[in-house]
């Protein structure tokens, strides 16, 4: 229950406090509350709180036997008082806790402990960080080891003897460590324990004598403890067991499900160990537990012995763990279910939160303005307030003005009336006459001047200021700026820029501390205009001569001066407020507060704007007074300040409530201090009482300045009045009235009655300003003489917020006059009394129902704040995500809490939250002491803050996201349509006039070409046909990485060296063995490929082993030569010792290799014969790749499609012998290992071979040799083009300086098997746009295992085409085409041009029917150069004939087809291609076995990944994959490990807003840790894999709720 204004304040103040008065004297009680001040300043650290504190409560509490003194007290104070709390909820005078009382009530601690205590305990997964990541505590630091690790603990279903119904959920090593280094280290030996039942009376003993409410030994807990160890003896075979504990002598009551606090054994102790061996440091730790969590409600403690894990996780993960933790508290549904519909339209419908019928609704009659008592004639009222300065300064020179203090709260100097007129003239007079640029008068009347007063001089503010005003110039009082990076510095600069301000006062002190330019002058402030800096102290003004007056009028509707306004999103405004306002405001306070002439205020307030500056400057020259200026930085110091100056002076005094509170614990010690002099408290921002008829709370607000003031009490005014609201109907905008019992109540007092001469009403505060029924919470609205006039410069805000028309239901204005809203929100209660429930700044409407920010910080700080986090640093605010706002929340945490503690208070505030407002918060986050942004006067700057959450710039050292619970208007799940048939498929593709997608290439039958190789039915012969014909024509040069030629061969030396290899395996292999050829990219590769060809046996080509991580490389080797059967390694003579070495033997079992043969020195032997394959149908070669998904699949590619596949490459890319190509692409599977080793033989042309691993030490080495050799057709990888664009894109002069030409490139073809990276393609071209390279030039091919070239751009033909497709529609496994830059579009774009002899049709993936144009489904493809099917150990028959040998199941059921396993369309474009056709593009969207199947529909992980790498700078690569239905999101950080936390809000944000995804798990990890094969592709099962082994080393695991 939050309770604004303070009722209690006065019985604090002046009583002793009845809870700990019956157990500790009252030195004690004083020395406690001088530590707890202490400990909130920040003078002692919490380690020496706790250790005076202990040292002061030692002889008051008896000592439990093996516990650390000083924690059992901490932690027994801690119960105690919480007990004692309950205890005198009878009593209505409260007792005090001994805590800093600063914005909170008793009323309202207690209330949310009740919440806490009622509210289900619920397990949450804690996030892990890297040790470096988190600042040790000192706890930590001196707490020995854990003898037993509990990182290995998994959960079951737990077996339970009481019978009741839990569930569990398990715990993470972080929030168990503490248990772990509580145990004792001296076990029991045997099986009878005395001393068990013996301590266990003792702990009994000890937790009830600490409770007020029992203090009797004979405590039911104890008794049920001690049965249960009986009973364990007998039933040691138990595999759980429970204990149902009550700390106080209530009746135990089963627990509900989520109550249940678990603690878990591990397991590996429990194979060889009695149970008991454990009892006596778990009952010790259970017994900090019961302490700890102590209050009126059963807990339920069970044990967990078992040992379980999911299939394919490591027992020991603990991420496992922690992930089904997560599962655990999301699967109780937090809301009530969703609305059962579905929307089968492209437009997702967010589901839109109905109003629920049963809200509160208001049922009052329509209000009635409400008129405050006529402005009272004053005979000899001066006309302005100029007039009143010059007849006091004239007429009572001597009279004080106003005394300034120092820090130490001595009086610096008093300024009478008669210094104040003076030195105000003396300025005037300077001002306009002896300011000058080229001759003119710098300055005329009706100019703005800034005014650069820090807040302890307020004499010098007082003398600018009355300066301006005589001198007929517009003062606009500004925040001095201390650094060029002020929190909202730069919108102060804004509003000083639209002013027009051109010269700034300032004093000399103020001056000299500013940050200054090289030139010594002021430096110019971000955002600011040029201004010039005038210093006002006494020796730069001048003495204006004898006949110079400064012209003094009637006040009139001209701006007197200009008050800066903060609005909720950062921007500042301003107000300008008349000389005639000026003054009738000064009247009206000076009615409503009965002030005299000559009397003394006090004013603690900022004396430059609002309240402080109405009351302290205006309202007090007006009538003569005294004000002493309390400055803030004394209140700091000495909160006591301002009582001891009302105790001194007398008079009435100016606050804010935060000072009250501050100076509640200061007073206790001083008995010497009255208030009974104290005639009236003005409260500015409504606040609570000390004698309640003293305080006048008021409210106000820039705009229309005093609102409403409690009058003092001798005007007879009727007594304060007091609402205990309903906080549910105010969320509803209702008034209802509640008792002080309930949980979530608001407690407000009135701040008085509405302002003389004012009119008052209540509007709706969005939309049309109809007037509220008297049950209904609304804008308050004034109408008088005494507000601001408007924003200045900002005419349409002006009309919206000056210049309100309120109306009745009808339509009808209620008055002629305009209004001004207030920005506060309230109503008018009985006895025409104001009530203010919260302002327009602080209101967050969540899911239709409205929440007060200031609320919400009262709940957060009740919650136990002192240990872990600041009192008075806490931000509350909201945020737009998906179409509602969220509630964040941003704390300080004090240095010496601990990770486990803060996460354990972040927990109980999330609960506090959600049991007292009914809302979840969405983010709640601690960052570091002293980094949140601070406002001119301490506090936070809230806009700052929330604009630094939304860019990332917070730096959190704890953040905790909960949008499982907050957002409840995803859109509907997908639903599976039922089945269409085959039948109605094709008539609806009829009558739509949709064509069958399908496409092929050039038919190779019709193309005549003089290609001689067709002769030839094998690879092996051409490369002998060659050999004889063209023996001296070179095919392959291979560059290193200085860009020279460090190998080549002419066909006549590559047949030689083939006939060398084939020699060596005739005499040692079969025909048709299978042979594993492990080399670094080169010549070697190809020659032995045609050597096993030669020689009859089946060559398989594998990427040799990394030296430097032969961890993780050699065992896929391994699993290739395995899985490939191969009977024989040829390979190196360096990489044949690196298979052998004993770096090899630790990561494989080097013994089981076959035969490995070094081919580097073989015998120039030639073989007897060549081997002559039987048909062209037999087996080539074996192709193995890992795919995307981390499977290992080879695929069996006979000669027939060697040949095909060779010819349709030829053909596509017009290559001949006299052509010259360039690849840049691993040798080893797919389009790369046939351009490497087949194209060139079969075509003749000559192949210039870049290895990319030469590119880490040269990364222009490719594009240097495609302009050195002028080539036209050129290959490479998207790992290649990355390095490119990343290594050269700032090096394109240098390049250009080496006559690197890229003109000649025709086509640059990236070989690929996902989906086109364009924006990698376009920034590529972009780059070396100025290289010559044509932007039509980069294209990408398109291959997968059954068919490794399907498309491929070639020489002729149009130009790949891109397309714009909504991501929504794919969702639904749909394409719908949109324009370029409409929301949600996602571009696309051709995967080349299919090849020659190949043919493709798009098929529904489960009807396995046609599809028609435009529509989304698998590419199937038929060709000659198909693979025959997958070679596995396995034989999986079933999948091959599935993947290699499908047919449609209806239309063309002749044809056999290939399943690619990627979904993509067709689409007829308007182009045309080289026989004159229409054009058929095949876009590729992405792999089947890659798709994420959430909420029903379908997401590719590149589409959530490009959202998250816009997120944030310094996100460098991002995979994501899914656990157990959880979205986990893995970012690699590029920056500094203090932004990790900043990513995890941005991150869950992004993916909600553009994918309505829920991210289950945020991983930050460096750089480089996401798995890319050679392709450049993640391996995101790889990464999947890693994560749930442990072994990423992240830098932050952040677990969304």
């Amino acid at each position: 229950m939050a309770e604004r204004s303070s009722t209690g304040l006065l019985t604090m103040m002046l009583e002793p406090t009845p809870a700990l008065a019956m157990t500790l004297p009252a030195e004690v009680r004083e020395k406690l509350a001088e530590l707890e001040l202490e400990l909130s300043e920040g003078d002692i650290t919490q380690k020496g709180y706790e250790k005076k504190r202990g040292k002061l409560l030692a002889p008051y509490i008896p000592q439990i036997q093996g516990v650390d003194p000083s924690l059992q007290i901490d932690n027994r104070i801690q119960a105690s008082s919480q007990v004692a709390l309950q205890g005198s909820k009878s009593n209505k005078s409260r007792a005090a806790n001994t805590r800093d009382e600063r914005f909170r009530s008793d009323l309202h601690t207690e209330a949310v402990q009740a919440a806490l205590a009622k509210y289900k305990e619920r397990k949450m997964p804690m996030p892990s960080k890297r040790r470096s990541v988190l600042v040790q505590s000192s706890v930590e630091a001196c707490t020995p080891p854990a003898p037993c690790s509990l990182s290995s603990v998994m959960t079951l279903p737990c077996l339970d003897l009481s019978n009741t119904d839990t569930s569990s959920a398990s715990e993470d090593e972080g929030s168990l460590r503490r248990q772990g280094r509580l145990t004792t280290s001296t076990p029991y030996q045997g099986h009878s324990h005395p001393a068990v039942e013996h301590w266990f009376n003792r702990v009994i003993q000890g937790s009830s004598t600490s409770s007020s409410a029992s203090s009797t030994s004979s405590h039911p807990g104890g008794r049920s403890l001690v049965v249960l160890c009986a009973s364990l003896e007998k039933h040691t075979d138990l595999v759980s067991f429970s204990f149902l504990i009550c700390p106080s002598l209530i009746h135990p009551r089963p627990p509900s499900i989520s109550q249940s606090i678990c603690l878990h054994m591990p397991t590996s102790h429990l194979r060889h160990h009695n149970y008991l061996h454990f009892f006596p440091s778990v009952f010790l730790y259970m017994f900090f537990f019961l302490v700890m969590f102590m209050s009126s409600q059963p807990f339920f403690l069970s044990f967990h012995l078992h040992k379980t894990h999911f299939i394919g996780v490591p027992v020991n993960s603990r991420v496992s763990n922690k992930i089904q933790q997560l599962l655990n508290t999301l699967k109780r549904p937090k809301r009530p279910p969703l609305r059962e519909f579905f929307v089968d339209d492209f437009e997702e419908l967010l589901d839109v939160q109905q109003p629920d019928p049963n809200q509160p609704k208001p049922e009052g009659q329509q209000m009635c303005p409400l008129e405050g008592e006529p402005l009272g004639v004053v005979t000899n009222w001066p006309p302005s307030l100029p007039a009143a300065l010059q007849r006091w300064g004239t007429t009572q020179p001597k009279s004080p003005c106003l005394t300034a203090l120092d820090n130490a709260g001595k009086p610096v100097y008093t300024l009478t009336y008669g210094k104040l007129w003076t030195r105000s003239q003396k300025l005037a007079y300077t001002l306009l006459n002896k300011l000058s640029s080229r001759n003119e008068p710098l300055l005329v009347p009706g100019d703005r001047v800034a005014l650069v007063f820090p807040n302890n001089d307020p004499v010098m503010f007082m003398v600018a200021f009355y300066g301006c005003l005589l001198a007929e110039l517009v003062p606009v009082p500004i925040e001095v700026p201390l650094t060029r990076k002020d929190a909202g510095s730069q919108q102060i600069g804004f509003l000083l820029g639209s002013c027009g301000v051109t010269l700034a006062l300032t004093t000399d002190a103020c001056q000299k501390g500013l940050p200054k330019a090289q030139t010594g002058e002021v430096a110019t402030f971000k955002g600011w205009p040029r201004l010039l800096w005038f210093v006002t102290d006494g020796k730069h003004v001048v003495k204006p001569p004898k006949d110079w007056h400064p012209p003094i009028r009637e006040a009139s509707n001209d701006i007197a001066y200009i008050e800066y306004k903060t609005s909720k999103e950062g921007s500042t405004m301003g107000i300008t407020v008349s000389h005639s306002a000026m003054l009738a405001h000064c009247h009206a306070l000076t009615q409503a507060c009965g002030y005299t002439e000559g009397e003394t205020i006090t004013n603690v307030l900022d004396f430059k704007r609002e309240a402080g500056l109405w009351h302290g400057v205006l309202t007090s020259v007006m009538n003569r007074m005294h004000v002493i200026s309390i400055p803030y930085s004394l209140m700091k110091v000495n909160p006591l300040s301002w009582i001891m100056k009302v105790h001194t002076y007398k008079g009435k005094a100016v606050v804010k409530s935060r000072d009250m509170h501050w100076s509640l614990l200061a007073q206790r010690d001083q008995r010497d201090i009255s208030l009974s002099s104290l005639r009236m408290l003005i409260v500015a921002d409504g606040s609570r009482g000390l004698r309640p008829e003293v305080i006048c709370p008021c409210a106000s607000s820039s705009e229309a300045m005093t609102v409403a003031i409690r009058r003092p009490p001798e005007m007879g005014v009727p007594p304060p009045g007091k609402a205990v609201l309903s906080m549910g109907g105010l969320s509803h905008g209702v008034i209802r009235v509640d008792t002080e019992e309930k949980l979530s109540v608001l407690t407000v007092q009135d701040v008085g009655q509405v302002m003389p001469g004012a009119l008052v009403c209540v509007v709706r505060a969005e939309g049309i300003p109809y007037l509220c029924q008297t049950d209904e919470v609304g804008e308050i609205c004034v109408s008088s003489g005494s507000t601001g006039v408007a924003y200045y410069g900002l005419p349409g805000m002006t009309k919206n917020i000056f210049e309100t028309v309120p109306v009745t239901p009808s339509g009808i204005p209620i008055s002629g006059r305009p209004f001004t809203r207030t920005s506060l929100l309230g109503f008018v209660g009985p006895d025409s009394l104001v009530f203010v429930v919260g302002k327009m700044d602080g209101l967050m409407v969540v899911s239709g129902r409205r929440h007060n920010a200031d609320d919400v910080v009262a709940t957060a700080l009740a919650v136990e704040p002192m240990k872990f986090v600041y009192r008075g640093r806490i931000a509350v605010f909201s945020v737009s995500v998906l179409h509602d706002e969220r509630i964040v929340v941003v704390a300080e945490q004090r240095p010496d809490a601990s990770e486990e503690d803060s996460f354990q208070w972040m927990s109980r505030v999330l609960q506090a939250i959600d049991s007292i407002h009914q809302v979840g918060v969405y983010c709640l986050a601690l960052v570091p002491a002293n980094t949140l942004p601070k406002a001119p006067l301490g506090g936070i700057h809230i806009s700052e803050t929330k604009q630094r959450f939304l860019e990332g710039a917070l730096h959190p050292c704890n953040v905790l996201m909960c949008p499982h619970t907050c957002v409840t208007n995803l859109p509907k799940p997908r639903q599976k349509q039922p089945e269409v048939g085959p039948a109605s498929m094709i008539v609806g593709n009829l009558v739509a006039g949709k064509r069958i997608a399908q496409a092929c290439g050039r038919d190779l039958g019709q193309l005549e070409d003089n290609d001689q190789a067709r002769k030839f039915l094998y690879i092996q012969d051409v490369l002998q046909w060659r050999a004889q014909a063209t023996p001296d024509h070179p095919l392959f040069l291979v560059l290193n990485a200085k860009g020279t030629v460090s190998s080549s061969a002419s066909c006549l030396q590559l047949h030689k060296r083939a006939e060398r290899v084939a020699a060596a395996l005739m005499g040692r292999l079969n025909t048709g063995d299978h042979v594993a050829l492990v080399y670094p990219p080169g010549i070697d590769l190809i020659a032995t490929f045609y050597g096993c060809l030669y020689a009859g046996c089946v060559p398989v080509t594998v990427r040799p082993p990394h030296p430097q991580n032969l961890a993780t490389t050699l065992p896929t080797v391994k699993m290739i030569v395995e899985v490939s059967k191969s009977v024989c390694i040829l390979t190196t003579q360096a990489i044949t010792k690196l298979l052998k070495s004993k770096e090899a033997a630790a990561a494989v079992d080097i013994k089981s290799w076959p035969t490995v043969l070094d081919t580097d020195d073989l015998p120039r032997k030639k073989s007897p014969q060549m081997y002559k394959p039987p048909t062209p149908e037999m087996l080539a070669y074996l192709d193995f790749s890992v795919s995307t998904t981390g499977i290992l699949a080879g695929v069996k590619m006979s000669h027939a499609a060697t040949s095909a596949l060779c010819r349709s490459i030829k053909l596509q890319c017009e290559l001949y012998p006299s052509r010259q190509i360039a690849i840049c692409l691993d040798p080893y599977c797919g389009l790369g290992f046939a351009l490497w080793c087949l194209c060139s033989v079969y075509s003749g042309h000559q192949s210039i071979l870049v290895p990319p691993l030469e590119l880490e030490s040269n990364a222009s080495l490719w594009l240097a040799a495609v302009s050195q050799y002028k080539v036209r057709v050129t290959f490479c990888s998207y790992s290649v083009m990355e390095m490119c664009t990343k290594g050269l894109g700032s090096q394109t002069e240098a390049l250009r300086l080496r006559n690197v030409n890229l003109s000649c490139v025709r086509t640059c073809m990236v070989v690929a098997e996902e989906r086109p990276r364009i924006a990698l393609t376009q920034s590529f071209s972009k780059i070396f746009k100025d290289l010559g390279l044509s932007p039509r030039a980069v294209s990408t091919t398109f291959g997968c295992r059954v068919n490794v070239a399907i498309c491929l751009q070639g020489t002729a033909g149009p130009d790949p085409t891109t397309v714009y497709v909504d991501m929504r529609a794919l969702r639904h496994d749909r394409v719908r085409l949109v324009e370029r830059g409409s929301p949600h579009s996602l571009p696309l774009m051709e995967s080349g041009k299919i090849l020659p002899g190949v043919k493709v049709i798009i098929a529904n993936t489960e009807t396995k029917g046609p599809l028609g144009d435009s529509h989304l489904g698998e590419i199937w493809v038929s060709s000659p150069h198909n693979a025959t099917g997958y070679y596995t150990v396995y034989g999986e028959e079933a999948l091959h004939a599935d993947h290699f040998n499908t047919k449609l199941s209806f239309g063309d059921t002749q044809t056999v087809w290939a399943r690619t396993g990627y979904l993509g369309f067709l689409r007829r474009t308007e182009l045309t291609d080289a026989s004159g056709e229409r054009h058929d593009a095949l876009y590729v969207v992405g792999s089947l076995d890659e798709t994420l199947e959430l909420r029903g529909m379908r997401y590719h992980p590149i589409d959530i990944e490009t959202s998250v790498i816009r997120s944030h700078k310094s996100i460098a690569e991002c995979a994501v994959f899914t656990w157990t239905n959880l979205l986990v999101v893995v970012v690699e950080l590029e920056g500094s490990e203090q932004e990790a936390l900043d990513l995890v809000a941005l991150v869950t944000n992004v993916v909600l807003e553009e994918h309505y995804l829920i991210v289950g798990v945020v991983v930050v990890v460096d750089p480089g840790v996401i798995p890319i094969n050679s392709r450049g592709e993640k391996q995101r099962m790889h990464l999947r894999d890693g994560f749930l082994a442990d072994q990423l080393d992240p830098i932050y695991v952040a677990y969304n709720m």
